[in-house]
């Protein structure tokens, strides 16, 4: 008989005499003792004392055991709360007030804390999102160089719509000279009347006194097609037309006042503990076709102890066509940034 089916019994008759917990077995032998908080979407959630908070692919689980009640929803949708148990057959047994069901681990399609919600209901909550980040650096010696940056945005999220609101200063000096002195805030909504399909409108306004721009406003409005769409993995076009306002400083360089096309690739991965981000944008003006906006950013990103404080090492590339007299084309940034985000929905951290 499988050691597995064995112990998770007589873990259960111990239990008295041992500190109360929850185990989850895997596939690579690994025994977990904590207490699980959330199964959802393919991943056990559990906090372990020695640990701290894990999440395992449920897949890769091949025995389970509460010491307390828990929530649990089938694929078919049976809901019962109950204590879990591997039994001598290997299948997943809970026991609870109305009897006992006889499943497998596969068929768990959700489970939570007895007093809590359906993480399905908790995802359709609509919840706010923040991340804030402020760089500040310098140097001194054989050059005098400082730097101050900082951005904040705000998410209002529901599983149909998305609400951003964002802002971002960047101000570098260098013996004396400003190598970058920027602004920009905006807003962005999302709407899916579709699993894949979307519509969306956005406005950014700010200025770049380097690139010699007193004042830009873009605003846009079209449809979005996510073309690879997973929790882990997400890549999104999307396309529609635009207005741009450009004014710059020189009389000299002409005023952009024109409609536009926009065009957006932004690709969004999320394996184990980090982050991989890619975004382009491109935004030709009708009048002159080769007067074109393009902004790319990309960086990677990994969690520090604390989950919430993450580092965030990049490189972003703006492109104007048609810049001013005296201005270059691209302007390229290397960064790494730190990171803190919070909120998410409702007990269920950095989501």
């Amino acid at each position: 008989m499988h050691k597995t089916l064995l112990l998770l019994p007589l873990l259960a008759l111990a239990a008295p005499a041992l500190s109360r917990a929850d185990v989850v077995e895997t596939k690579d032998g690994s025994h977990i003792v904590g207490k699980i908080t959330k199964i959802d979407a393919g991943e056990i959630y559990l906090t372990s004392d020695s640990a701290g908070d894990l999440v395992i692919k449920q897949a890769a689980v091949t025995a389970i055991g509460t010491d307390g009640l828990l929530a649990v929803r089938l694929d078919s949708g049976t809901r019962m709360d109950g204590k879990i148990a591997m039994n001598p057959t290997g299948n997943l047994q809970i026991t609870g007030n109305d009897g006992v069901v006889t499943t497998s681990i596969d068929k768990v399609s959700a489970g939570w804390a007895t007093t809590g919600t359906d993480p399905e209901i908790v995802a359709l909550e609509r919840h706010w999102k923040y991340e804030a980040s402020v760089d500040i650096n310098g140097t001194t010696g054989n050059k005098e160089q400082t730097g101050t940056q900082g951005s904040f945005s705000a998410k209002l999220i529901t599983a149909q719509d998305e609400l951003d609101f964002y802002t971002a200063y960047n101000r570098q000096v260098a013996s004396g000279v400003k190598s970058a002195d920027q602004f920009k805030g905006g807003v962005d909504y999302t709407s899916h009347f579709d699993p894949r399909v979307s519509w969306y409108v956005k406005d950014e306004t700010g200025f770049d006194r380097i690139m010699d721009v007193r004042l830009y406003d873009t605003a846009a409005a079209g449809l979005g097609y996510d073309l690879v769409k997973t929790k882990a993995d997400l890549l999104t076009v999307r396309a529609g037309l635009a207005y741009r306002y450009d004014d710059y400083y020189n009389p000299l360089t002409p005023t952009v006042n024109s409609a536009a096309a926009d065009f957006e690739l932004a690709h969004d991965l999320k394996l184990a503990n980090w982050e991989l981000n890619n975004d382009l944008t491109i935004v030709p003006a009708f009048q002159d076709l080769k007067n074109v906006i393009a902004t790319q950013d990309s960086f990677f990103q990994i969690p520090l102890a604390n989950p919430a404080w993450k580092l965030r090492m990049g490189v972003s590339n703006e492109y104007n066509g048609e810049p001013g007299a005296g201005i270059k084309k691209l302007d390229t940034t290397y960064y790494t940034r730190l990171i803190l985000d919070w909120g998410g929905q409702p007990g269920v951290a950095g989501k």
